[in-house]
């Protein structure tokens, strides 16, 4: 009997409910997420075996011969046997290890199993579930997991013949939804707000089989989506070739289990430091190029910049913040034929001072790389609530000639609605917006079909004025509000720490100076 989508969540919730005795809240996903993709797992495997056995009734096979057949004609996965020879052996499934939960030890059984599954499917699920630090005894008692296990096994079960992908998929980004909501700041690092992807992905406009890149993944949330519109629209999602490298190994495997849970098997997530180390090159060393690039990366990350890199068109990224350095990585990966990138920053990045994002930003505007800005609304993320931007990026030659030697600014910065923990953008603000950026503009640079209450504002500005104003690429100086405009916290926020940090430089050379010329009696 098929289940509603709110049943599973609910009972799925239970679950993650019961670690509330053990762990605080941001923690519930490393151990919910493998539980619930094991049982997955289990429950496919179990339901494709049952199928074999009805069919093959006249065969009189060992366990053993059974598996071999199964393998190469019905499972796609092997889910195989643990502490074999001993008298603690059995299946490394959900239902063999539930059926021993009032035994102690149940911590290493699960990881056991976990570690056999991901060792006898290195092809599928290598490293998959994790860290696994919360099998330990010392991280989350045995009575704990057990009573998790045991109301997560309420949830029905998780094969295709009982709970369409759609279902599981719905469930998983519920979980990663309700965790995000829960857990604030943490949250950021593995999880972009549906509307925001789902925003940025309609921009980008994801052709069949294309392939889809995102230099910082978490948990898959824009690569899916990719696949979820070309879905939604009648055409073949599954068709995409999904890539995404995570820094954080756990965070790696929630964005693996995701594109599973969705049916999406044409994938490659690596993990690793992109900027450091990219998985995704070339024969030749170079990175690899893809036809769509999207990506909410760490804000304002902290890095070592590179020494000598062909990325690092126009400069190198300051120490202090990668966020150019992303983008120059983004644009490296674009296809030479039809690349596109969107990636969401801070404002800060359109306008600080400093001498290497500056030089940056030059670079890209006048190689007309920059197609357009697209102001969002403040506190829209569970990490931050300064607003942001979305940055769209293509080659010259790839864009509409009308879109050439220029920069369309769209503020949508007042299209939101205020939600418990965080503003919110509906349906209609992302039609609105995509709109906008398709729309044809005229003499002036507004669009044709602007429509006045709208709270949008968009603008097609040529490069001259831009060169004119300094590269500064603020939203603020190419749309004019006909409300008194008001400067908002964030941009405020970033000029003063800019001035700050500016003046301190300039107290430790004055200092410097003043102890050269042997003054003395200042204090920093």
């Amino acid at each position: 009997m098929a289940v509603t989508q709110q049943e599973i969540e609910n009972r799925l919730w239970d679950a993650a409910d019961e670690l509330r005795v053990a762990m605080p809240e941001a923690q519930y996903s490393s151990v919910v997420f493998p539980l619930m993709f094991w049982k997955y797992l289990s429950d496919t495997w179990e339901h494709t075996h049952q199928t074999f056995l009805k069919e093959n009734e006249d065969l009189d096979l060992s366990a053993e011969e059974a598996d071999d057949v199964e393998y190469s004609n019905y499972q796609t996965f092997k889910i195989p046997f643990i502490f074999p020879g001993t008298v603690a052996e059995s299946r490394a499934s959900w239902s063999s290890i539930l059926a021993t939960v009032a035994q102690h030890g149940l911590g290493q059984r699960v990881r056991a199993s976990l570690q056999a599954i991901e060792s006898a499917n290195p092809d599928k699920f290598s490293r998959i579930f994790g860290s696994m630090t919360w099998t330990s005894e010392a991280v989350l008692p045995g009575e704990v997991l057990a009573a998790v296990m045991r109301t997560m096994n309420r949830v029905p079960k998780m094969h295709e013949g009982n709970m369409s992908h759609d279902v599981l998929g719905g469930a998983y980004e519920y979980l990663l939804k309700r965790f995000s909501d829960g857990s604030g700041i943490r949250a950021g690092q593995f999880f972009t707000p549906r509307e925001v992807v789902e925003l940025i992905i309609k921009l980008l406009d994801p052709k069949n089989h294309e392939s889809v890149y995102d230099p910082a993944c978490g948990s898959g949330g824009m690569l899916i989506a990719s696949a979820n519109l070309l879905k939604a629209r009648g055409d073949r999602g599954y068709t995409l070739s999904l890539n995404g490298q995570e820094a954080v190994t756990d965070t790696a495997g929630v964005a693996r289990m995701n594109l599973f849970m969705h049916n999406l098997t044409e994938f490659k997530v690596e993990v690793g430091d992109t900027l450091r180390d990219p998985r995704f090159k070339k024969p030749d060393g170079s990175v690899k190029q893809f036809d769509m690039i999207v990506a909410n990366p760490p804000y304002s990350l902290k890095w070592k910049p590179w020494a000598n890199d062909p990325r690092a068109i126009g400069g190198v990224a300051p120490q202090s913040s990668a966020d150019w350095a992303f983008v120059q990585h983004m644009i490296a990966s674009m296809d030479p034929r039809k690349g596109r990138a969107g990636v969401v920053l801070p404002h800060g990045v359109l306008f600080r001072s400093g001498s290497q994002e500056s030089a940056i930003r030059k670079r890209v505007v006048d190689d007309d790389l920059l197609e357009a800005v697209i102001g969002l609304p403040a506190n829209l993320f569970y990490s931050t609530a300064i607003p942001t931007a979305i940055l769209v990026f293509r080659a010259p030659h790839t864009k509409a000639k009308e879109r050439r030697e220029g920069v369309l600014f769209i503020d949508a910065s007042n299209r939101f609605t205020k939600a418990k923990n965080r503003n919110i953008v509906t349906d209609a603000d992302i039609a609105d917006t995509v709109a906008a950026y398709h729309s044809d503009f005229g003499g002036d640079g507004t669009p044709l079909d602007s429509e006045g209450g709208s709270g949008l504002s968009a603008r097609f500005v040529p490069i001259t004025e831009i060169l004119a104003n300094g590269y500064d690429l603020n939203i603020g100086r190419y749309i004019k509000h006909a409300a008194a405009e008001q400067e908002d916290l964030g941009t405020l926020i970033d000029v003063y720490n800019m001035a700050r940090a500016e003046r301190q430089k300039a107290e430790q050379r004055m200092l410097a100076v003043l102890s050269a010329a042997g003054v003395e009696g200042f204090d920093e």
